[in-house]
C-alpha cells in the first residue's frame, strides 16, 4: 500500500513557483528592482565562490577528522572529538570574527618569526584579505559537522565488508579506499548535501567582515536608496533561488540512488 506522504502532490512547490514568478515579473517591470537586482547581483559570484572553497576545504578536513576519530590511536580519538564538541558549541559568527581578528594575526606572527631568520619578508596581517579569513572561519567551522557525519557514514558499513577485504590481502587504505567509502558515500552523500545547502545561506555572515557578497551589497543598496522592502525582497529570492534548486537535485539525487540502491 502507497504511503500518503508518497501521494501528496508537492503543492509547496506550485505556491514557490507562483511567489518566484511574481517576484521576478516585479523585478522586470519595476524599475527599482531591476536596479536593485543589477547591483545586488555582483554579489552572486562572491558568494559561489565563498560557498564552493569553504565548504570543498571542510569536507577536506572533516574526512581528516572522522578517519582520526575511527583510528586505532587514542591519542587521536580524543583529539578529534575536543576539536568537534569545541567547534560545534561555538557559534559561527563568533568563529568568524575570532578568526578574522584573533587568529589571522597570530599566524601571521607566528609564519613571521617561523620565516624571519631564513631572509624572508615580514608578511603583514592586512595582506590576508577578509574573504579568505571568512573562507577559513567557514571551512573551520563546517568541518566539525562534516566529519560527523562522515563518521556516521563509514560505521554504517559492515563489519563483514571490512574483513573480507582484509582476507583478500587488502591492507587498511586499500580497503578504505575500494570498499568501505564506496559504499559510505550513498549515505553520506544526502546529509552532506543539505550542510553543502547550510553553507550557502551561512555565506552571508561573510558580510558581518563587509565582504562584498549578495548579503554585503543588500545592505549598501539598502543604506543608499532606503528601499529596505525592494532591496531585500530581491536579496531574498536570490538565496531562494540557489537553495530550493540545489535541494531539488539533492531530491533527485536521492531517488537515484535509492532505486540504484
Amino acid at each position: 500500500m502507497t504511503s500518503p506522504r508518497q501521494e501528496d502532490f508537492p503543492w509547496w512547490l506550485v505556491v514557490l513557483v507562483l511567489l518566484g514568478g511574481w517576484l521576478f515579473w516585479r523585478v522586470v517591470s519595476d524599475g527599482v528592482y531591476a536596479q536593485v537586482l543589477a547591483t545586488v547581483s555582483r554579489g552572486i559570484g562572491v558568494t559561489v565562490f565563498v560557498t564552493l572553497v569553504a565548504f570543498g576545504l571542510a569536507a577536506l578536513w572533516g574526512l581528516m577528522l572522522a578517519m582520526a576519530a575511527l583510528s586505532r590511536f587514542m591519542i587521536l580519538r580524543q583529539l578529534s572529538r575536543l576539536y568537534v564538541e569545541i567547534l560545534r558549541g561555538i557559534p559561527i559568527i563568533v568563529l568568524l570574527l575570532y578568526v578574522a581578528f584573533v587568529l589571522a594575526p597570530a599566524l601571521v606572527a607566528g609564519w613571521n618569526w617561523i620565516t624571519a631568520p631564513l631572509g624572508f619578508e615580514p608578511f603583514r596581517t592586512r595582506d590576508l584579505s577578509l574573504l579568505w579569513r571568512a573562507i577559513i572561519a567557514l571551512a573551520i567551522a563546517y568541518s566539525a559537522f562534516l566529519s560527523e557525519v562522515f563518521r556516521a557514514g563509514i560505521l554504517s558499513v559492515g563489519v563483514g565488508q571490512i574483513e573480507a577485504a582484509q582476507a583478500l590481502g587488502l591492507g587498511r587504505w586499500q580497503s578504505f579506499r575500494r570498499v568501505v567509502f564506496p559504499q559510505a558515500i550513498r549515505t553520506i552523500l544526502p546529509p552532506l548535501g543539505n550542510d553543502f545547502v547550510a553553507m550557502v545561506k551561512d555565506s552571508s555572515l561573510v558580510s558581518v567582515l563587509g565582504v562584498m557578497d549578495v548579503t554585503q551589497l543588500g545592505k549598501v543598496t539598502a543604506a543608499g536608496n532606503f528601499r529596505y522592502f525592494e532591496t531585500y525582497n530581491v536579496v531574498a529570492l536570490i538565496y531562494l533561488t540557489m537553495t530550493i534548486g540545489l535541494s531539488l537535485l539533492l531530491r533527485r539525487l536521492e531517488q537515484r540512488l535509492r532505486r540504484r540502491g
